[in-house]
């Protein structure tokens, strides 16, 4: 059996908190920290090793104005040892240091993979600038607080794009671009303004793409304010914002919608799916 230690070394990383902790606490624009190496070496290449190609089992794909990605949420369709990752990752111990990192108290673990679970994007895909929901769909309680990707992309080039790009709570300026290197870990605060996102498509060769694991943590509370994605424009955007801003308004009816009928992001991908779908010829 796999020993948890042999994925991540919390140990390791527990000893650094007291220096971690004012650096995630201080960093701008909004609470975050960039935490290179986070797995063990070993662990990182396996989970890199056993990264599923986009395909249409399982993996939902988000393809609207506003974002062009895919995503596989389900646990049971996870390869084995990503599920192992997973696992760690969401266990007592993880989740007990991402408490005290953020200063965030009673973190708890999404085991649904909500909206996370592994992300992939291809050639031209993207991610615009944006808030995260705030209320997990399914379980009204709990209220989005922290975000953790790991990238998996081993030689990835600043040419490729794909930045993580962390904007002013004003939506002025970007004040950070993270690059997506291999086995580098983004852990930041998820507010109604702590606006993120990879809006400059990615220009990666066709037989590679953008991998990250992504896993969402939550406090539980009696009436958290909801509010669905929020999509912003950027400066110079242009006539682009008007088409953001309604892709918006549609993306918070669907996850009012989401709520009320218990639908899930499967039902979206299909319907966006066959509205993108190509003709034939």
């Amino acid at each position: 059996m796999l020993e948890s230690s042999e994925i991540l070394n919390i140990e390791h990383w527990r000893a650094q908190l007291p220096k971690l902790q004012k650096a995630y606490q201080t960093d701008q624009p909004f609470p975050h920290i960039v935490l290179n190496d986070f797995l063990n070496p070993e662990a990182a290449n396996s989970a890199m090793g056993a990264f599923p190609a986009v395909k249409d089992e399982g993996w939902i794909h988000y393809v609207h104005v506003n974002e062009k990605k895919h995503g596989l949420n389900k646990m049971e369709l996870l390869p084995d040892y990503i599920q192992k990752v997973i696992k760690v990752l969401n266990s007592k111990d993880c989740v007990d240091y991402i408490s005290e990192l953020t200063g965030i108290k009673n973190l708890v673990a999404d085991e649904s993979l909500e909206g996370g679970g592994l992300h992939q994007s291809q050639r031209n895909g993207f991610l615009n600038i944006h808030a995260d929901f705030t209320v997990h769909p399914h379980k009204r309680k709990l209220r989005r607080r922290v975000n953790l990707l790991i990238y998996l992309n081993k030689d990835w080039k600043d040419s490729y794009n794909g930045h993580l790009e962390l904007w002013s709570r004003d939506m002025k300026a970007c004040v950070q671009k993270v690059s997506p290197i291999f086995n580098r870990c983004v852990i930041f605060n998820t507010d109604e303004d702590s606006y993120h996102g990879l809006p400059e498509p990615i220009l990666c060769p066709k037989e590679m793409t953008r991998k990250s694991i992504a896993l969402y943590y939550f406090t539980e509370e009696s009436k958290p304010i909801k509010r669905a994605t929020n999509y912003r424009a950027r400066p110079g955007d242009g006539a682009k914002s008007i088409l953001i801003y309604l892709d918006k308004k549609l993306i918070a009816l669907y996850s009012s919608l989401k709520g009320i009928l218990g639908i899930n992001d499967d039902f979206a991908s299909k319907v966006l799916n066959f509205f993108n779908r190509k003709k034939p010829k």
